[in-house]
């Protein structure tokens, strides 16, 4: 139910977040046929969006927060992909993927791979460690892909797509999810012949990517129909969507999926991914808690469609996936973005005011927006005056749950602007230092002093000060094409790395002249510099990782250069974790090698001389 009293006190809304009930999971049955399952694929297909880099610690408290949020399925990442993606769906599975809650709810893990046993053996061992483990393996089954990316026959592709589930299941797997990539411009006679083939091998769960975003709602409802239909042994998994967003309908398609039987959706935090995107996970719940108990009737069970979600989750999910991954959502985005809950007409404000009924029809409370009155309801301005609770509350009405280290740092760099900033903060200023400090958890290096002199005539130069992992306090002076050319350079030379700046953008968060400034900036590593290479899960090609950076102050050249250390410091973590994790491979490898010559020194010189037969 999404009708909230807003006039009700914040903590009379404890029903908000009361877990939903759900039917007992089994892989490839579901007992109650209304009920959808929800794949959450932030971490995986979301990942993939350039520039969205994260780090195992931010992927472990996004997969936190995506099971407090109760999906049922988490997809945490390409375990093939590198050392590092491997280690951080290890950790998920084994940290979040043991935290049972009070009602027994405990998410699915699952690893992706390509078809193929070096793939599918990674994904297996990194998820392995979870209560609920899935391998989820693709193969390409439309004629360009299989044409000319995998030139293989018709006959070749099923083949390896029957080898691959087989393997999976020799492992110990009996959660094995299927995709035939490009299935929406595939054949359906053909996916007809491998469904069933990979069913009879042990998959469980059939997925079915509209890969290019190419399908109209109508043709991709009509495509799962006919699957369900045709397919041998369909009545023996669950079927599935993947929709991406090229056109604008992941959405659409995704819900005709699900009037025509689908019963797992694939979706990802604030719809981010490849190229345009996938499916929005708050638009697919929210349209479900909506209008799954009247509009998806034709399809198996009584038509009436629920999930498990807990919707008071959703704006805190969205706001930490936004700020770790520093792609921000449009103002006007379905359910999640600014402009979401917020009226300027004279005709709609006089309608809110009558009756919030007229031109809202979920309420900002029902996915944890905590909207009150103006001033956090007690005409409370935010200045440099400001405590700590005051600060806690608003952020907390705000969406931001963070724990006491995240606040503490927050309200330190809060206090730092407010002695600058006449008037008080905004909601946006607030928002905008929360995205700030996200980039400096655990930071290396940190910007301690900073001068620029610039102007029509001289060079432009900066001194920069900076203070390492070790400390010490360093400073350089350096000159540039303008003074955040010579403060990056400075910095370049302070922390010793080679950096290409691919994306460089400055907004005034506010309006003014005495607006807060916040700053993004993508960089990659040099050639020849810091490897950070990873293979990307559809093409197979090994691409250098983006690192993106956030950073916020009143002075326009402060906030550049906390944006660009800020993607230095994941960078620098980065390589520092897949360095240990090379370390203790080299380590376990040599004392493998070491196990293995004691034993073969074992055979061949008997601990006792041998005795004579007679």
């Amino acid at each position: 139910n999404c009708d909230v009293d807003v006039d009700a006190d914040v903590d009379d809304m404890a029903f908000l977040y009361e877990r939903k009930k759900r039917p007992e999971y089994t892989p490839g049955k579901i007992d109650d046929p209304d009920y959808v399952r929800i794949f959450d694929t932030t971490l995986r297909d979301g990942e993939q969006s350039p520039g969205a880099t994260l780090t195992s610690s931010e992927k472990l408290e996004i997969a936190q927060n995506l099971a407090k949020l109760g999906v049922d399925i988490i997809e945490a990442g390409f375990p093939i992909a590198s050392p590092d993606d491997f280690n951080a769906v290890k950790q998920i599975a084994d940290v979040v993927g043991n935290e049972v809650f009070e009602d027994g709810y405990v998410p699915v893990i699952c690893g992706l791979s390509r078809a193929n046993v070096k793939d599918i053996q990674r994904a297996w061992d990194a998820v392995k460690g979870a209560q609920r483990p899935r391998v989820h393996t693709f193969i390409a089954t439309s004629p360009i892909h299989m044409e000319t990316k995998l030139r293989k026959t018709p006959d070749e592709v099923v083949e390896i797509a029957v080898k691959a589930v087989t393997f999976a299941k020799s492992l110990g797997c009996d959660d094995i999810e299927f995709s035939p990539e490009d299935a929406g411009r595939s054949d359906p006679e053909f996916l007809y012949r491998i469904l069933g083939e990979v069913i009879q091998a042990g998959a469980t769960t059939l997925n079915i990517p509209d890969t290019t975003g190419w399908n109209m709602p109508w043709e991709f409802g009509e495509l799962i129909k006919k699957l369900r239909e045709n397919v041998p042994g369909a009545e023996n998994v669950v079927f599935s969507t993947h929709c991406q967003n090229d056109l604008g309908l992941a959405t659409a398609n995704s819900l005709a999926g699900a009037l025509n039987g689908a019963r797992q959706l694939e979706c990802t935090i604030n719809g981010i991914g490849e190229r345009a995107g996938n499916a929005s996970l708050e638009e697919v719940v929210m349209s479900l808690a909506l209008k799954g108990d009247t509009k998806f009737q034709g399809g198996p069970g009584t038509g009436r469609l629920y999930t498990a979600i807990n919707p008071v989750y959703i704006t805190p999910t969205s706001k930490m996936v936004a700020e770790y991954t520093g792609m921000q959502c449009q103002p006007h985005k379905a359910i999640v973005g600014a402009n979401a809950f917020q009226h300027e007409s004279g005709i709609h404000q006089d309608g809110m005011i009558k009756n919030k009924k007229t031109y809202e029809i979920m309420t900002p409370e029902s996915i944890g927006l905590m909207r009150g009155d103006s001033q956090s309801g007690a005409g409370i301005v935010l200045g440099k005056h400001s405590g700590r609770n005051a600060v806690s509350t608003r952020l907390r009405e705000l969406g931001y749950d963070l724990d006491d280290d995240k606040l503490n740092a927050v309200f330190a760099r809060f206090k730092q602007v407010a002695e600058r900033k006449k008037g008080g903060l905004e909601d946006e200023d607030l928002e905008a230092l929360v995205s700030d400090q996200s980039g400096f958890a655990n930071a290396l290096w940190s910007v301690t002093g900073l001068q620029v002199t610039a102007g029509m005539s001289g060079m432009p130069t900066a001194t920069v000060k900076m203070r390492g992992p070790d400390m010490v306090e360093r400073y350089v002076a350096m000159t540039g094409t303008g003074p955040v050319d010579a403060v990056y350079k400075a910095i370049d030379s302070i922390v010793g790395v080679e950096v290409e700046l691919e994306s460089y953008v400055l907004n005034s968060v506010t309006e003014g002249i005495k607006a807060l400034a916040t700053t993004r900036v993508v960089v990659t590593p040099k050639a020849g510099g810091f490897e950070a290479e990873a293979l990307h899960s559809q093409t197979g090609r090994t691409d250098n990782r983006r690192f993106s950076g956030s950073g916020s102050d009143t002075d326009i050249v402060v906030s550049s250069a906390r944006a660009y250390v800020s993607a230095l410091n994941k960078l620098l973590s980065w390589s520092m974790r897949r360095n240990l994790l090379q370390q203790n491979n080299n380590e376990e490898e040599e004392e493998e090698e070491a196990k293995a010559a004691v034993a073969i020194n074992a055979i061949a010189i008997p601990s006792e001389p041998p005795k004579t037969v007679v």
